[in-house]
């Protein structure tokens, strides 16, 4: 992959945080790392390009925890009306930790790509 090619780097890494997240823990650690190592340039550059793939992985959890939720309230549809505020009140908390999760974790990760390819023997 070609150095500073942000987006695609972003992209990589979040494809790859959505297919290790079904099995492995701290997942966009690892997608926010292998942008980062693929994105290069300095610490800030792999701390960019590590948010931007937790943006676009967080897009993609959203979407999927958002068609989880309709298909929650369709199945609750008869419940009382404070079932309805208390999914809503579930709903903003899940979307609120996703975003802190995925994209932290993602940037993190971005910033540590960076680090093994430019300070360790790893990615020399």
């Amino acid at each position: 992959m070609a150095e500073q090619d942000t987006l695609l780097n972003a992209v990589i890494g979040a494809v790859a945080t959505a297919l290790l997240s079904g099995f492995v823990p701290f997942a966009p650690v690892f997608g926010g790392a292998l942008a980062g190592y693929l994105e290069g340039g300095d610490r800030n550059d792999g701390l960019r390009v590590g948010i931007i793939s937790g943006v676009i992985g967080l897009v993609f959890a959203a979407v999927l925890f958002a068609l989880v939720f309709v298909v929650f309230a369709f199945v609750l549809a008869g419940a009382p009306r404070a079932v309805g505020a208390l999914g809503f009140l579930f709903f903003v908390v899940g979307v609120l930790f996703a975003a802190v999760y995925v994209v932290g974790l993602s940037a993190v990760g971005g910033w540590l790509g960076n680090y093994v390819k430019y300070d360790t023997d790893i990615g020399n």
